[in-house]
């Protein structure tokens, strides 16, 4: 098993890396002949991540995103698959669906060597490229900004209760950045009304914010989950909105704006 073009990446002028791990869509043929019915449609995918932060391309930030679905391998998950919450979640190899059903027919998810191959090939990868991205940054800067970006389907009992709020920062409970820059994106949240917001609530970051996040470094990691009914249908096809997400981008261009000015006043 060969995998070619692991990821897509772009190279920026900003101190600031937008990694985006969870939007690709392309299987591997093992993983491909052995999902369910309802895995099929890729339900858990971080779906239009990439054209949501196209505005973040011309502002000149690097954009790092994965190509395979996290069916394949998980890019957000440590590579010893260790759990990262204590309440449900789904591992480095996805087994189950976010709302609990099985993601493979039975006995057909891919093997302990095919899945090993996937690590090496597509996981090392990513993060190989993340990690040397945010030494050129520093290298260049003298800091580096990392900002994780997600989407999740507003509803899903398994994994928490009630509706999600609109926007879900994590920063490791303040040890993946600076306390001065999680304020400030806080601050953008609170000047709007349309849309909800939480600072480490259920999702405070996943491995790439909690490996990349070293701030007495000069390497800041936020991550950002948002509810995807902001942008999106989440039902199947998925179909991106462009209305409903003109006000979302709007906010996020707020925040990336931000980010950027906070890490050139640290200098």
């Amino acid at each position: 098993m060969t995998i070619r073009d692991p990821f897509h990446f772009q190279t920026g002028s900003l101190p600031l890396l937008i990694s985006i791990p969870h939007a690709g869509t392309q299987l591997t043929p093992a993983v491909e002949a052995g999902l369910t019915p309802d895995a099929r449609a890729l339900p858990d995918t971080d779906w239009h991540i990439p054209q949501l932060y196209d505005f973040a391309r011309d502002l000149g930030a690097s954009i790092l995103v994965g190509n395979y679905s996290r069916f394949v391998i998980d890019l957000n998950r440590p590579a010893d698959d260790k759990p990262l919450y204590s309440t449900a979640t789904t591992g480095l190899y996805p087994d189950v669906l976010f709302n609990g059903e099985p993601s493979f027919l039975p006995g057909q998810a891919p093997d302990d060597q095919e899945r090993a191959g996937y690590l090496q090939q597509i996981w090392q990868p990513y993060h190989q490229q993340l990690q040397d991205e945010l030494a050129r940054l520093k290298a260049q800067h003298g800091y580096a900004l990392l900002f994780d970006a997600h989407s999740i389907a507003s509803v899903i009992p398994r994994l928490f209760d009630g509706k999600l709020p609109d926007l879900n920062l994590g920063t490791n409970d303040g040890a993946s950045c600076a306390v001065a820059l999680s304020d400030r994106l806080v601050s953008c949240c609170e000047r709007q009304q349309q849309f909800s917001h939480v600072l480490n609530g259920r999702f405070k970051g996943g491995y790439i914010t909690r490996a990349y996040g070293k701030p007495a470094e000069n390497q800041h990691a936020v991550q950002l989950e948002l509810a995807q009914v902001n942008y999106m249908s989440e039902q199947y096809p998925f179909a991106f909105d462009a209305a409903r997400a003109a006000p979302l981008q709007q906010l996020l261009s707020r925040m990336i704006d931000s980010m950027i000015d906070w890490g050139a006043q640290q200098r």
